[in-house]
């Protein structure tokens, strides 16, 4: 573990001296990861009900996440005791040099650090959530179709990868033909920490339902949209998935837990008279 160096610890009933910490594994944008904490209770009264959060900081110490997840300390913590305590923490939706401050919590009720504690700020390097691989599947439908779609997807900005080794997978049905930049933005979207990206569905054909007017192109990102995400894609691993489908599209309901992203630029045209059954 890591050692922390002198710092000060105010007189009173409720302080903390921290000691040391170790990163488990490598902080990942969006992604959970965990962090072991040395730390003594240096104040004159038991630690009951105290529970550990963070923030993160950009490099001039401005909050990008505000206690996002808070760690329960399980037992009692008498005067001069020392703790470890391991703590899950999610890594912020953007790569690059950050500042990781951990404080402790009474009850909900306040932050240590309200009450003259100094917080623990350690610089973490958040690194892509991950590389840039991404493959297609498709769901059942006519072979001519998957082949009109295997023609789009050949003309993508960024080629994509042999089933198999990919880092994350675009679900699509056939007859859908991506925008030629979709592979870059659904990977941009993965890269900064998205487990699930999604976007727009431009109807193509003999029939534009009035079903899929919450899809039409035309907007950027929507961080509340409140509809399931249209052929999205997806990072391996993170939690189960909720699948649903509009219109004979797959579609996944937003996930509980994982950042996911809705960007209407990221773009697919779809052919719905293709003999698919309608949801």
């Amino acid at each position: 573990m890591q050692r922390v160096g002198e710092h000060s610890v105010p007189a009173g009933p409720l302080a903390v001296r921290w000691l040391a910490w170790d990163l488990v594994e490598p902080a990942k944008a969006g992604s959970l990861t965990e962090l072991d904490l040395c730390l003594a209770n240096a104040g004159s009264a038991p630690w009951r009900k105290i529970e550990v959060s963070y923030h993160w900081l950009d490099d001039r110490g401005n909050p990008i996440v505000w206690g996002e997840i808070w760690t329960p300390i399980t037992r009692t913590v008498e005067p001069g005791d020392e703790i470890e305590q391991r703590v899950e923490l999610r890594a912020p939706l953007r790569t690059g040099a950050h500042r990781l401050a951990f404080d402790l919590v009474d009850e909900g009720r306040y932050w240590f650090s309200e009450v003259g504690n100094t917080r623990l700020e350690v610089d973490v390097d958040v690194a892509p959530r991950i590389e840039r691989r991404l493959s297609v599947v498709f769901t059942p439908g006519p072979a001519e179709l998957v082949d009109e779609s295997e023609r789009a997807l050949a003309l993508q900005e960024e080629p994509l990868v042999e089933r198999g080794t990919e880092a994350a997978l675009g679900h699509l049905a056939p007859g859908c033909l991506p925008a030629p930049d979709w592979s870059r933005r659904v990977l941009d979207a993965h890269e900064q920490g998205y487990a699930v990206a999604a976007g727009s569905i431009e109807p193509v054909g003999f029939r534009t339902p009035k079903s899929l007017a919450p899809w039409a192109p035309g907007s950027g990102r929507i961080p509340n949209f409140a509809h399931p995400l249209v052929c999205p894609s997806l990072v391996h691993g993170g939690e189960p998935w909720r699948w649903t489908e509009v219109e004979g599209l797959p579609a996944l309901e937003q996930p509980r837990q994982e950042p996911w992203l809705y960007d209407g630029r990221i773009a697919i045209r779809a052919r719905l008279r293709s003999g698919r059954r309608r949801a």
